[in-house]
């Protein structure tokens, strides 16, 4: 629980909410998508204790350490799993003006806090979010056809949830020409996120569009 007094008038004081100010559109999906970057897509972790252990020693450090990005995300991570959104929001907006935009900490930091964004909600500033950090480089990364899939449709936004979809077949047909695979491929995906995608994938069976 977080019971610290001192972090919530810390992190209200000092830390600001993040956002991703201002409308992110995506590019048309390209063709193939087969870059890993781990970077991105690795959980944000300074401490390694977990539960109340993990929050009561992420608190002292950013209670007495001006300049923690990761103990910031990390907090804020830990208080969205709670349910303390606004105070995961302002712990994620103190960790992201910390790191230099287009780092690799940047990008880890912008894609679990995108991830904590659907998860609590609100998914167009999820949607947001990654589309920062895809703008921000050059990189077709494997992650993203299938989570703009998933925010996309999420959003209503379902003719281009099915042309993200079908990037990632062409990138990987035997994984992705069926949900088969899903609980394989997506391990920390919730049940109701691969179903939510198991509804593009029927969609886009239905009618493959064409490439390009």
């Amino acid at each position: 629980m977080f019971t610290r007094k001192l972090l919530l008038a810390t992190a209200l004081a000092a830390a600001l909410f993040a956002g991703a100010a201002g409308a992110q559109t995506l590019p048309k999906p390209n063709e193939f998508y087969f870059d890993a970057d781990a970077q991105t897509t690795k959980p944000v972790i300074a401490v390694r204790e977990t539960g109340d252990a993990a929050t009561d020693r992420l608190a002292k450090i950013l209670e007495r350490k001006a300049h923690a990005p990761n103990e910031a995300a990390q907090l804020a991570h830990l208080a969205m799993q709670a349910g303390r959104n606004d105070l995961g929001r302002q712990l994620y907006g103190r960790a992201l003006r910390e790191v230099d935009g287009g780092s690799t900490f940047w990008r880890a930091i912008n894609w679990n806090y995108a991830w904590d964004q659907f998860r609590a909600g609100a998914p167009e500033d999820a949607f947001r979010l990654w589309a920062t950090v895809h703008n921000a480089r050059t990189v077709n990364a494997s992650w993203m056809p299938p989570t703009y899939a998933l925010v996309l449709w999420t959003l209503g936004r379902k003719d281009e949830a099915v042309q993200w979809y079908a990037a990632a077949v062409r990138t990987e047909p035997d994984q992705w020409r069926t949900s088969a695979r899903y609980a394989e491929l997506l391990p920390e995906w919730r049940d109701s996120e691969r179903a939510t995608l198991a509804e593009v994938q029927q969609a886009w069976a239905a009618k493959p569009p064409k490439w390009p």
